[in-house]
Order: C-alpha cells, then structure tokens, then sequence
C-alpha cells in the first residue's frame, strides 16, 4: 500500500482517509420527533477523528506535542498564564486542592482540620479532596433562581480555621465572583473556581468582563463527553500564579521536584549537583520529590482531540446560549408553576443545562417521569444535597467531620423539586420545539 511513498505521504494518505472514513460513517442523522433527546452528547466531525488517528500514528501516547499545543491555546482563550492538562475534572479539582496544602505555602498551606467554605448542592468532586486530605467542609445554602452560594451567609460561614473557598458556577452560571473574591481578599483566603460546568462564561469583575476559572487563585475544567467540548476523558487546571503553577506540575507528575517533560533531562542544567532533605548531595533530580503526587497526566491522544474542538469552541457556546434562550422564552409563561433559571447580574452565561424547579402543587418526580417516557432526558442537579448520601452517613451519625450554616433549607428543596435538560450544540429548534412542549405538557396536566 506504502510502497514508493515516503512516511509523510503515508501520512497525508491515510489521514486522508480517515477524513472520508469519518465524513461517510459517522454522520449524524436527522432528528425525528420522537427520537431520543439526550441532555449533553459530543459534537465532533472529521477533524477530531484526523488528528486522533495522526497523534496515534506517532505512538507519543504519554503528553507531547499536541498536549504542548492545548495547554498554550486554552490559556490563551482563558487569558491566564498558566495551564496544565491532566485526565479528568474530578483530578483537576483534586490538583486545584491538594496544590493548597504544599509546604511551599508557608502558613497559608491548608492541614488537616482546617476549614474549606463550599455548598452540599452540586457535584461531590468540589468537596471529595476536602474531605479526603482531612480539611473540614463547611456548607453554606444557596439561592434560588441563580442555584449558587448565599453570599450573605460567608462571614456567619467564616472562622480562626478557614483557609479557603472552594464553589462551582452552576450549570454556566456564574456565582456571585466580585462578593465571593472580596469575602476571600478581607479575610485572606485561597479561592478555587471548579469551572468544569462553566467554561466560556463570563462576568464582569472591576469593569471587566472576565471568563470564570480566571478571578480566583486556581480554576478547574472537566472535558468529559457532556461538558462544554470533550477530549473524552479531561481536565485542566489554570492559574496566574507561578508558584501555585510549580506546585500543580508537581503533584500531577508524581510530586517530583523536577520540572522536565516526558522524555527530557537536565532542563536545568543541575540535574546532578543539588541538595534535597536528606538525600546524598548530586542525588538524580529527576527522581527528587517535594510532594506526596499522583500521576494524572492525560494522553496526547486526549489532547489531540481537545485541539480540535477548542478551535469550534466559540461556536458552541453561542450555540448553547442561543438553546437556553430559546426554551426558556417557550416556558416563560410556566413560571407561576415552575421556577426558570436566572443568570447573575453583570454575567453571560455558556449555560450547561436547563434548570427547572417544580414549585408547589407540581411532582417533579411525575414532570421526570413524563418526559423520560417521551424521549426527553433528564438529570438531577447532581448531588441535590450531598449532606443525605450514602457517603455522609458516618459522619452525619458522629456529627464530624464537616459543619453547616443554616439548615441549607434551599438545598434541600432542589434535592426535591429540581431537574434539569440539556441545551448542548448538538441540539436545533425543533429538539428545542419539542422539549417545550413537553415539558408544557408535563406541568400543565
């Protein structure tokens, strides 16, 4: 097959036809009324494909060249100096918080014990590194229609042991930033931005409209199939911070001293004439650690694929604001019957899903239910209230372990009342259509 042609042209041809492969083979077929709306899919076409199958035929496979190129190019997009892929969102948050406890830190480090402000309603890898390293979570309600924290209840929130704010921007949502940085800055405390739902919204700090995951000391993304673009399995995480920046590669690498790339040597140019603890003096720097790490590095296969879609991804957002502004102006009038979501002041949302609150005299469970039975699918707002799970139940029996302001009353109420659908780029106006009026259907019967 290969004969005459040099590996270049190899290349060309077989990239070539992965092109038509994809372009034959993998195109989406017209939806139907009746057809299965999922709430988030991929939306990819052949250039995804090419640049997997081109990555692969170099066989990296470990980060490389195209993870070089995703992380300059979604800082760049980000504004932020600083970024660092790694295999999913829930180790991008686990990196974003482990980062805090380094020695490097000085007093500000976080230890076991301290204390950690963040919500019960949300998804459980906000809060999971908190718990596990020992820090204590302390839970502040939110508010509805905007489904984020209660500002107005940070400094009751607030104690000796707090070292930090760790908040996602709901489903696109912004979270209050200004108040929540200025509550962080009175007070000096870290602020880490779970992102993973929210890239490509944005909100005006100090006059400036800001994209979120960029205010706060660290942000976090997630690249899992039904978030905002895919790379499969993904995350990344991103700071100004130089030394945060430092600290970040090293826990994801290991914990290692060492600042070189896979397949690199003496970047420094001291690999063999430092002094660690108490290690022999010209001990290998390449296999010093300063932290206790893990290896959360993604592939350059994952990041071929993040290339791609970072390139649509202005695209996707306007899509996914035009979606949410499309349902939401079918369901206008419902809102005596359910409550519509509603974007933070001075914020532009890239929406992640369609949030719905059954009020009284509505069964969110009977709404759920119509809508699945017609195709239409439906998630809760994750955890609801992670305080009821399974995964509490030591802790709510001994009464350790984590504290709450309030009696998180609205988040109690979203854990009952509240369901969401998708407005991911895959969908069109008549998916839209056909979700308005079922869901129309649903609260009016």
């Amino acid at each position: 097959m290969f004969d005459g042609m040099d590996e270049e042209q190899a290349r060309k041809d077989i990239l070539k036809a992965v092109s038509e492969y994809c372009n034959k083979y993998h195109q989406k077929k017209p939806y139907a009324e009746g057809d299965r709306i999922p709430y988030a899919g991929r939306v990819y076409d052949d250039r995804e494909m090419v640049n997997l199958v081109d990555s692969s035929l170099e066989f990296w496979l470990t980060n490389g060249r195209y993870t070089d190129d995703f992380e300059r190019d979604l800082s760049r997009y980000l504004g932020v100096k600083h970024c660092s892929l790694v295999n999913s969102g829930s180790s991008a948050n686990l990196l974003a918080f482990m980062s805090l406890t380094s020695p490097l830190l000085g007093r500000r480090s976080i230890r076991p014990g301290d204390e950690v402000i963040s919500v019960a309603c949300g998804f459980p890898t906000t809060v999971t590194p908190i718990i596990q390293y020992g820090a204590v979570p302390v839970f502040v309600d939110v508010t509805l229609p905007q489904y984020n924290v209660d500002v107005s209840r940070l400094e009751e929130a607030y104690s000796e042991k707090t070292k930090a704010v760790m908040l996602a921007h709901t489903l696109g949502n912004p979270f209050d930033i200004e108040k929540v940085k200025r509550f962080c800055d009175e007070h000096g405390l870290w602020l880490i931005e779970d992102n993973c739902d929210a890239l490509g919204s944005m909100y005006q700090y100090r006059g400036e409209m800001r994209y979120t995951g960029t205010v706060g000391d660290i942000g976090t993304s997630s690249f899992y199939p039904p978030h905002h673009m895919t790379m499969g399995e993904g995350g990344a995480v991103y700071t100004d911070n130089p030394v945060l920046n430092r600290i970040i590669r090293s826990f994801r690498d290991w914990g290692r001293d060492c600042i070189c790339g896979p397949g690199q040597d003496n970047t420094c140019g001291h690999r063999f004439d430092g002094q660690y603890g108490e290690l022999p003096a010209g001990y290998d720097h390449k296999y010093v650690y300063s932290h206790f790490g893990y290896n959360l590095k993604a592939t350059d296969l994952q990041a071929s694929i993040g290339c791609a879609q970072l390139k649509k991804f202005p695209d996707f957002v306007e899509r996914r604001k035009h979606n949410h502004r499309y349902l939401k102006n079918l369901l206008n009038d419902l809102d005596g019957r359910i409550v519509l979501p509603e974007p933070l002041e001075n914020s532009d949302p890239s929406w992640f899903g369609f949030l719905i609150t059954c009020n009284e005299g509505i069964s969110r469970d009977k709404v759920v239910s119509y809508l699945e039975d017609r195709g239409i699918q439906t998630r809760m707002l994750f955890a609801g209230n992670l305080i009821r799970h399974p995964c509490f139940d030591e802790m709510r029996k001994s009464k350790k372990g984590y504290r709450t302001v309030g009696d998180l009353s609205v988040t109690d109420r979203i854990m009952r009342d509240t369901f969401w659908v998708g407005v991911y780029p895959g969908m069109n106006d008549d998916m839209l259509n056909y979700m308005g009026r079922m869901i129309r259907e649903a609260v009016l019967r």
